[in-house]
């Protein structure tokens, strides 16, 4: 039986294939492979066919909505009136919101950049079938992001 399974490359790892060899697994019938992290750097911005979950315009929509608003409201004294104020303030600001995501946004990218450049480590466990309950329940004990089996 092959139990395989997917971690973070941590302790929690090391920790998961010290246990295993506590219960019984033999260090041969262990086998560890780092995947290899991309090397090129991310997308500033997203495509229709790939998104990595961090938005660009989130900033902009935010600061847009909260200028228009105060656009509309002060534009009833100034002499354009609400409405013209109100989508001056919009464009005005979510133009600089997108800008301020665009250039401030950047360290919250390299973060995840970081955390994403420790890669990530597949565990192959040859094990009896019998052994495979206790397996499965170490490795999901350290934090395994998936574990599968196959006979």
């Amino acid at each position: 039986m092959l139990i395989i399974a997917s971690f973070d490359y941590c302790f929690h790892t090391e920790l998961a294939v010290s246990e295993l060899i506590q219960n019984g697994i033999n260090k041969d019938q262990i086998l560890a492979v780092p995947l290899e992290v991309r090397g090129e750097p991310r997308q500033k911005l997203d495509t229709i066919h790939h998104s990595d979950g961090v938005s660009m315009l989130d900033g902009g929509a935010l600061l847009g909505t909260f200028t228009m608003i105060l656009g509309a409201i002060y534009g009833f004294i100034l002499e354009w009136g609400p409405i013209i104020w109100g989508l001056i303030g919009l464009v005005g600001g979510f133009i600089i919101g997108c800008l301020l995501d665009y250039f401030c946004g950047g360290k919250r990218q390299s973060k995840d950049r970081q955390k994403q450049n420790m890669g990530q480590l597949i565990i192959i466990i040859e094990c009896k079938t019998e052994q495979g309950e206790i397996v499965e329940k170490v490795l999901w004990g350290h934090h395994a992001f998936g574990v599968a089996s196959v006979q």
